[in-house]
């Protein structure tokens, strides 16, 4: 449909009828006009996996690796079929907006959400995103850039001031969503946050430079609940407020507008952009077919329609070996799978491995295969011996359908009933989970019951939870253990709706004997309607389990030891308060490495950790969280079918005290960025000190020779960084304004096929404006045989020499020499050759 037939639409419109368009029509659907033939748009999160309308943990989901995960690849063309299997499962579910990428930095490791970003740098942020929406939009879905902008923790992050410099801003944080508009994205989502004192639904920067400076032609949807006002947000260049049908728009706005507070050509601006959007994914007039349940065959080419099974499983095994970060090797890794003695596989990890973070990007998967199950599938059951070692001190988790029974049916999961003031039941039914964040609410609704046979294991004494807020109770064989009114203490929808805070209680129960567990929770106004049933079996004793593990490992080929974070310590709402692994993991390593040099570590975490041991074991491997294929694609890695392909998208430091960023708490709501351009490594190499590991670094499994580096029209690799005078009397110009490629010239030393990520980075020494010391400017890979020699070309953007002048208001770039460096990480760089930039003449 063309732009003139749109308008023409619009015109049919009244002014209630386009107010109506700007408010979302329920949580997750947009307003239709069937007059004219438009339909509504379904929304869905979707970093991970498109959950759909509803969290129902009977609708599964395809549950890719996690973001940081993807940006490790240091692989668009991997992210983009990553992208397509999403808009597939988009597709699938009815699906037409993706709230999807975060583009929000690593700019401190105790960022909650790093899990759910990509990288510490803008521009390897801004290349992945913009494959994922490439992937994901190729196939008539929506993707969302989110969230605009400086939205990079979760401390106070409704209400936190960022305060931030203009030149910073450009280059840094809003680099990676102009990167995504330059990639066509349909969507930018506006953060909860206040920018320079102006919340971001009401700030000035989404008309610059996102509307006029860049382009952007789709639609500015707010995060949830993030429209605060009716004039302001609407006098901004802000378009959709979500949810609905309630918001500071509707009616209000309808006056504004009536009463000239609001120019109607800036309401028309809005429904012109929602008709753009409408049109793009299908549901406008005679547009190409929407994704719908009815389309369920649809699938991008090279993946599988259905929820994890055939092509598209395939992809995710793949994407698994392809994140993962070899960080440490002393040749144990890979592991020879016809071994004798076999293999100690140790931690709780390894049975139930983190495979997504915490909060409202969640899915349920349709299934998750455990390391464990890996490494049993790639061995066999006899050459694999199993110790859990210590807990490492998670909350009691959710009841399950392998833990339970509904008391009515007798199948695996919960009975969950709904009944009014007066205790009658008004619904129930059979579910698989005591999480349960959208239970039905009939008329008359007054409470939420979950209830279950539980079989305790072991005897001893338990730990049970009721989350949610308001009246709650919560029986166990009878007992109560919980039995008070909780109120609500936050306006975190996250917190409200997806992880409401559990009370507990505990009670001692004899194993084998089936008890009933009933938990109510009263409804209330504003509380939200989400509960939470949790249990734990009796702690084991951390020294025995300890011992255990080192029994397990002794006489052993070699022992994987598998290690991580928990929810509580990762998750949506709030940030990390620290960097160690919860528990007495960092014991269980030592202990076993003791027992068994042949040890490996898999550490299953969606940001850094840090790791005291790392020096004294085998192999350290990154997995992050590796969605629902974590049990094939990391025994591929271990017993060496395929490569770990991962590279490191932050900088991992020793300790939490090294980090040269760590404030992620406002003080008198404000939260200031006063470190500037010096974000990770860049951070990391003002301060002049050394990481555990570098952005960037990544082991494979052969060795690599880097012979050297060729500037444009330079006829030999310079080996050394010469001085400035030494580079302006020989470096070859490069036009102002224009970008230039670069040749790195390498040798595969080792003994097998391999893969090299090649970066390349810029420096400007002698610069009249202040600068990091080195950035990112372009990344290419190659793979090539033993002996084989290979040529990484590597194109270095305009964009990689210019910086933001904020006098002139404008991009400049500075004439002069420059260096440019080459190599395998922000810290291993053997290369250097210079360029000089010269003014384009008259």
């Amino acid at each position: 449909m063309t732009e003139e037939e749109r308008a023409r639409l619009l015109d049919k419109l009244d002014l209630g009828q386009r107010v109506r368009l700007l408010t979302g029509s329920t949580t997750w659907r947009t307003s239709a006009q069937p007059a004219l033939g438009l339909g509504e748009m379904t929304v869905s999160d979707g970093p991970v996996g498109v959950r759909g309308e509803a969290w129902d943990e009977r609708d599964t989901s395809v549950l890719l690796p996690s973001p940081s995960a993807l940006a490790a690849m240091w692989d668009e063309t991997l992210v983009e079929r990553l992208g397509g299997l999403l808009a597939t499962q988009a597709r699938r579910k009815g699906v037409h907006v993706v709230l999807a990428p975060t583009l929000n930095l690593h700019r401190s490791p105790l960022g909650g959400r790093h899990f759910e970003c990509f990288a510490e740098d803008p521009e390897l942020t801004g290349r992945t995103g913009a494959a994922l929406i490439r992937g994901i939009q190729a196939h008539g879905v929506a993707a969302t850039a989110k969230h605009y902008v400086a939205n990079d923790s979760e401390t106070e992050r409704l209400t936190v001031d960022v305060r931030v410099r203009e030149r910073v801003l450009r280059e840094v944080y809003l680099a990676p969503f102009e990167a995504a508009v330059g990639a066509g994205v349909w969507l930018v989502m506006a953060g909860y946050n206040r920018v320079n004192g102006v919340t971001m639904t009401e700030n000035p920067l989404l008309a610059e430079p996102l509307k006029g400076e860049w382009g952007f032609d789709g639609v500015v949807v707010s995060d949830w609940g993030a429209v605060r006002s009716t004039r302001a947000s609407a006098l901004a260049a802000h378009d959709l407020a979500m949810p609905g049908p309630l918001s500071p728009w509707g009616e209000a706005l309808e006056r504004a507008v009536g009463d000239g507070a609001v120019p109607s050509e800036t309401l028309d601006d809005k429904a012109r952009r929602i008709l753009r959007l409408a049109d793009r994914v299908g549901v406008l007039g005679q547009s190409a077919p929407a994704p719908a349940v009815a389309a369920r065959g649809a699938a991008a080419p090279g993946v599988a329609a259905g929820p994890g099974r055939g092509a598209g499983r395939d992809l995710l095994r793949r994407a698994v070996a392809a994140g993962s970060v070899l960080l440490h090797n002393d040749g144990v890794l890979p592991l020879d799978p016809g071994a004798p003695r076999g293999v100690a596989v140790i931690g709780r990890h390894a049975a139930r491995p983190r495979a997504q973070g915490g909060g409202s990007a969640g899915v349920y998967p349709h299934h998750v295969v455990p390391p464990l199950e890996g490494i049993r599938g790639a061995l066999g059951d006899a050459l694999v011996q199993y110790a859990p070692g210590p807990c490492p001190g998670a909350a009691p988790a959710p009841l399950d359908a392998a833990d339970c029974r509904d008391p009515r049916s007798g199948a695996p999961g919960v009975l969950l009933r709904v009944l009014d003031a007066e205790g009658r039941e008004l619904a129930a039914e059979h579910r698989l989970t005591g999480r349960q964040m959208e239970p039905p609410v009939p008329p008359g609704a007054h409470a939420v019951e979950i209830s279950a046979l539980l079989t305790p294991g072991t005897g001893g004494e338990w730990t049970f939870g009721v989350g949610g807020f308001g009246r709650m109770t919560l029986r166990v064989d009878g007992r109560t253990v919980v039995d008070g009114t909780f109120p609500r203490q936050t306006d975190d929808p996250a917190v409200i709706h997806v992880n409401p805070p559990c009370r507990y209680g505990s009670v001692r129960l004899p194993g084998g004997r089936a008890v009933r567990v009933v938990a109510r929770r009263e409804l209330a106004p504003d509380t939200g309607r989400a509960v939470l049933v949790t249990a734990a079996p009796p702690a084991p004793d951390d020294a025995a389990a300890i011992a255990g593990a080192v029994d397990a490992a002794r006489g052993r080929d070699a022992a994987v030891v598998f290690v991580g974070t928990t929810e509580d310590s990762e998750s949506e709402g709030h940030d990390r308060t620290g960097l160690a692994l919860p528990g007495r993991q960092d014991e269980l390593v030592r202990a076993v490495a003791a027992a068994n040099p042949r040890t490996v570590v898999v550490v299953n975490a969606g940001g850094p950790v840090e790791l005291p041991w790392r020096e004294d074991v085998g192999a350290v491997l990154l997995s992050w969280f590796p969605g629902q294929e974590a049990g094939p694609g990391l025994a591929d890695l271990l017993f060496g079918r395929t490569e770990p392909g991962g590279r490191l998208p932050t900088t991992w430091g020793a300790a939490l005290g090294d980090a040269p960023v760590l404030s992620t708490r406002p003080e008198r709501g404000v939260l200031e960025y006063s470190e500037g351009l010096h974000i990770g490594y860049r951070g990391w190499l003002r301060a002049g000190s050394r990481p555990a590991y570098w952005f960037g670094h990544g082991l494979g499994y052969t060795a690599w020779e880097y012979d050297g580096l060729v500037a444009p029209d330079a006829a030999a690799p310079g080996a050394a960084a010469p001085d400035a005078t030494a580079l302006d009397a020989a470096a070859p110009d490069v036009l102002a304004g224009g970008g230039f490629t670069v040749r790195v010239l390498l040798r595969n030393t080792g003994a097998r096929r391999g893969r090299e990520v090649v970066q390349v980075y810029l420096a400007r020494p002698g610069s009249a404006v202040e600068r990091p010391e080195r950035w990112l400017a372009g990344y290419a890979a190659v793979e090539a045989d033993p002996g084989e020699r290979v040529t990484a070309v590597v194109r270095v953007p305009a964009r990689a020499l210019r910086h933001w002048c904020v006098e002139s208001g404008g991009w400049r770039t500075e004439p002069g020499p420059w260096q440019v460096l080459a190599g395998r990480s922000a810290g291993d760089l053997p290369l250097t050759c210079a360029v000089r930039v010269t003014q384009p003449g008259p």
